[in-house]
């Protein structure tokens, strides 16, 4: 058989050999050489101001409002510096003299105040005196401790055993024995015999319950006083 052609191999062949470039596997055939007169110059990329336009004809320049260098302002002062000197000094407040220590033969002199021998710190209106933010941390202190004693005492008389009277004991007694009286006759109503699983768990259930109510009525009976917590 024949092989197939297709009748767009004309057509895209045409357009293959539109779309490709004669150097787009090798580069370009020629390059353009560049010329050797344009070199970078010095300062060439740097912007240019406009120049500047002369003055024409007639017009001057404005003045300027700063004054020049050969200025000298007119200064009239007249003041007598000997007779406020006097002044100054005869108002002004003595200095005090500065008490040096020396300590050595040839002259060798250290101001005495802040060298330490000077006992200006006992001196002091505060000396000896706790500081303020002490006594108000140890308030403070002794605050919170006596809130968590507070609060401590609080939880414990919470927590306190409560002492049973002779009536409610006699109440609780009655209420027991009645009970007891209840799951015997239940006991006693049991079949004789036991042959399921259910009426042996019946029958284990109400002798634990019995047993349990003997053990708090023996209790109760045997202690004269009694205490239960408060929960």
């Amino acid at each position: 058989p024949l092989r197939f052609i297709s009748k767009f191999r004309t057509f895209v062949k045409h357009e293959a050999e539109k779309n490709k470039s004669q150097w787009k596997t090798m580069g370009p055939a020629k390059v353009a050489v560049p010329s050797p007169n344009d070199f970078l110059q010095k300062h060439s990329k740097e912007p240019k101001l406009a120049p500047r336009k002369k003055e024409q004809d007639g017009k001057k320049s404005p003045e300027l409002s700063v004054p020049r260098r050969t200025y000298h302002p007119v200064i009239r002062i007249k003041k007598n510096f000997i007779n406020s000197n006097a002044l100054a000094v005869i108002r002004g407040v003595p200095k005090k003299p500065r008490h040096f220590c020396v300590d050595s033969r040839q002259g060798d002199k250290y101001l005495l105040e802040p060298s330490g021998l000077v006992p200006k710190y006992i001196k002091k209106k505060d000396y000896g005196v706790t500081p303020k933010y002490v006594t108000q941390r140890n308030e403070e202190i002794k605050r919170q401790e006596e809130e968590y004693e507070a609060s401590v005492m609080e939880e414990l008389k919470k927590r306190a055993m409560k002492h049973l009277s002779d009536e409610e004991k006699t109440s609780i007694l009655q209420a027991l024995k009645k009970n007891w009286e209840e799951t015997n006759r239940e006991f006693q109503c049991l079949p004789v015999q036991t042959d399921t699983r259910g009426k042996k768990m019946h029958k284990a259930k109400l002798e634990m319950k019995l047993k349990q109510l003997e053990h708090d009525i023996e209790a109760l009976e045997k202690h004269k006083w009694v205490y239960i917590a408060n929960e």
